[in-house]
């Protein structure tokens, strides 16, 4: 049997620098069988990204199923997953978030009519610390779907921008990371910026705006590179069947029923406003269903398109749903300490939209585990967003956490994260709920403001109070007409081109999240928005600080007091004990909780300052060396015929010879002490064994000689070995 070679005719390579380092796209050698594939490399990180789409529309839907899968593989860090059948199992927190980040840009950027499902696949194969997978496989998504036959309205590339306090970085590497003050990610086209995502330690806001239009500039040579792969292999777009929508009766609603649906929405109570809606539509099917049979099939869409066309009219002219100015924050409401028990409890309100935010103190040890491809092990601080489908007024049992919330939520622990105290000012790991209880826009945002208080109620010294404010945009398709709106509320996000979410404190800007429905937003729009926010962003800290101006001075009464301090890390083993047996103890002894770093630092957890303080002076002796001259208060915990033994310090005994025993000969040692009895002894000697040799330090010896212990296997000297 004669097997030939494999050959691959369709292979291809395109190369070029991206940010000082190579970056690479190859093309038709792996994945055949899928609509496109592209292996991409980026110094040594590769990750291949699969772009599949269904030959057939899927039934019964009214959106575009599209779904992004980022696959962390951790062999690409060269480790075996921590997990008990040693293989992955659902993704990380970062993993989903690297999800969304390229689900994001892309969305718009298809078809809002097509059916067919569309599934992007990153494989991250291999990770260099100094070459983002999550740069690599957005490139490589928008590029495999570009030269697909699925269509698309790309391309898009991503670059992340940092700051270091005089310059930009470019896809920081793993070195200028350690100086960088902000990780902010932007995906955009030739013209416009698509998305923006961005983690920040209190960067003005001029430093934010600036940074963003160059990286505009510096994805530009990425994008040429796509176009041309596009120009040279690109296969030509399949046609669809286009969602099915009646035209006609759309129009005349929109002749007829127009000022019936501005009526509907001309009120700033969602539950109002929906009544009304629900009222409409019954009255539409009574009215046109005898010449439209089928208008409730199409009345979602109906609905969203008459309805965007209302507020779209309002706001071109000026004009908000509940009256508000373009700039104006609805009414705030804030409360604090409104739970018992809990270490710290925050009510905000914003409008309609209500969060509870709980701020929960523990010790180092309950901080997260983290087995993933990027660097972080363990994370202390974390945040955690829910929304309860009564938030929404909805009658839906509850589910598992969606990809949404633990978006949400990780965009307030990122506008949080560089205000936390480190370990070292604050020894403790904190977690912060947020119970969405009322939504009506902006929850995320309210979330940050509620966290924010709830940490301040606890005590905890935050560097400075941070507020969040969502920004909104309409834009007119035939002009370059638009309104760029402060602190939008549901019905504004919903129908809206624009959701730009930005949190701060009063010195810069900590956190962002951009995501748009049309093509891209100019530098232009970015500039007006970037500085209503910063105006919404001022006057609400204002208001969160008339409520608790600072951080409460001493800690709940229901949280731990932890007192840190540190040993020498060489003595770490003698406190922990041979199968934990010494720190097991010294718990028992005290009730307190105990967390010994590798660095030496030792944290004690109990509400009982004094059990405390015994915790960290039994450890504190265990961690000290013994020296001669040294002075202690024993107990007695084992009589031999030659001497009595002495606990100086928990696991650390001494000997006492039984001729230092009493001033004057001692027949046994019985006669002068037993078990459990308590002396004060000196360290005499610690001889070339270690073995720490003591004497009474409350009897003047007529003999200052010190008895020499035997070596190991030896009986001791007779006390009459000198009688003749």
């Amino acid at each position: 049997m004669i097997i030939s070679h494999k050959e691959f005719p369709n292979f291809k390579r395109y190369e070029m620098d991206y940010c000082g380092r190579p970056f690479f796209m190859e093309v038709g050698k792996m994945a055949e069988l899928c609509n496109a594939s592209v292996l991409v490399g980026y110094g040594d990180t590769r990750v291949l990204v699969t772009a599949t789409a269904s030959a057939r529309p899927k039934d019964g839907i009214d959106y575009f199923p599209l779904a992004v899968d980022f696959n962390e593989k951790l062999y690409a860090v060269g480790r075996i997953p921590g997990s008990f059948n040693r293989r992955e199992g659902r993704p990380s927190l970062n993993a989903v978030l690297a999800s969304r980040l390229i689900d994001r840009p892309m969305r718009p950027l298809f078809p809002s009519d097509l059916r067919n499902d569309v599934v992007i696949a990153c494989e991250v194969l291999a990770v260099d610390r100094d070459c983002s997978p999550e740069v690599a496989a957005m490139i490589g998504a928008s590029t495999a779907v570009s030269i697909s036959d699925i269509p698309f309205n790309g391309p898009i590339a991503g670059i992340v921008l940092g700051w270091d306090g005089e310059k930009f970085l470019f896809n920081p590497t793993a070195a200028e990371k350690e100086t960088n003050r902000m990780t902010t990610t932007i995906a955009a086209t030739h013209k416009k910026i698509v998305m923006i995502e961005s983690e920040a330690d209190q960067v003005p806001d001029d430093v934010m705006y600036e940074g963003i239009v160059q990286a505009h500039e510096m994805v530009q040579p990425m994008l040429d590179l796509i176009d041309r792969m596009v120009a040279e292999i690109g296969k030509p777009k399949f046609s669809y069947e286009h969602a099915a929508f009646d035209d006609e009766l759309f129009e005349k609603l929109v002749e007829n029923e127009f000022a019936g649906m501005e009526y509907c929405m001309d009120t700033d109570d969602k539950n109002v406003r929906e009544a009304r809606v629900n009222e409409w539509v019954t009255a539409m099917q009574e009215k046109y269903e005898a010449d439209h049979p089928e208008i409730m099939q199409y009345m979602d869409e109906i609905l969203y398109k008459l309805q965007k066309k209302v507020v779209k009219k309002w706001l071109l002219a000026g004009k908000r749903v509940d009256g508000r100015a373009m700039n104006e924050i609805r009414p705030l409401g804030a409360e604090v300490g409104v739970l018992p028990v809990v270490h710290g409890s925050a009510l905000f309100t914003r409008g309609q939209t209500q969060v509870l935010s709980i701020a929960t103190l523990n010790t180092l040890s309950a901080a997260q585990k983290l087995d993933t491809i990027w660097d972080e092990t363990e994370k202390r601080f974390m945040h955690h967003y829910n929304m309860p489908s009564y938030s929404t007024g909805e009658a839906r049992a509850a589910r598992s956490t969606g990809r949404r919330e633990y978006g949400h939520g990780a965009l307030v622990e990122k506008a949080l994260q560089s205000v936390i105290p480190s370990v070292e000012d604050f020894p403790y790991a904190i977690r912060v709920v947020s119970e969405v209880l009322s939504s009506n826009g902006s929850t995320s945002q309210a979330s940050v403001c509620g966290s924010t208080l709830a940490l301040m109620d606890a005590g905890v010294p935050i560097k400075a109070p941070v507020a969040g404010v969502a920004m909104g945009l309409i834009k007119d398709a035939h002009s370059d007409k638009v309104a760029v709106l402060t602190d939008i509320q549901g019905l504004e996000d919903f129908l809206g081109d624009m959701d730009f979410k930005v949190a701060g404190t009063m010195n810069g800007i900590t956190a962002i999240q951009m995501d748009i429905k049309i093509k891209g937003i100019d530098e232009a729009i970015l500039r007006q928005a970037l500085s209503q926010a910063l105006d919404g962003r001022l006057f609400i800290l204002g208001k969160m600080l008339e409520v608790l101006p600072q951080p409460r001075e001493h800690l709940s009464a229901y949280a731990p007091k932890i007192i840190r301090f540190t040993i020498n890390p060489d003595k770490i083993r003698e406190v922990i004990g041979p199968g934990g047996k010494m720190i097991n103890k010294i718990i028992d002894e005290t009730g307190v909780k105990i967390d010994i770093d590798d660095d030496g630092s030792v944290y004690i957890a109990t509400p009982d300052e004094a059990a405390a303080a015994k915790a960290r002076r039994i450890i504190e002796g265990i961690a000290k060396d013994i020296e001669v001259g040294e002075v202690y208060t024993g107990k007695v915990v084992r009589m031999m015929n030659f001497g009595v033994f002495v606990e100086l310090l928990p696991g650390k005994d001494g000997m006492v010879h039984i001729s230092k025993l009493a001033k004057g000969r001692v027949e046994k040692c019985e006669d002068v002490v037993k078990i459990g009895d308590e002396l004060e002894v000196k360290v005499a000697e610690i001889d070339s064994q270690g073995r720490i040799n003591l004497v009474r330090n409350d009897i003047e010896y007529d003999n200052a000689e010190m008895p020499r212990r035997s070596a190991p296997g030896q009986r001791p000297p007779r006390r009459d070995a000198n009688r003749r």
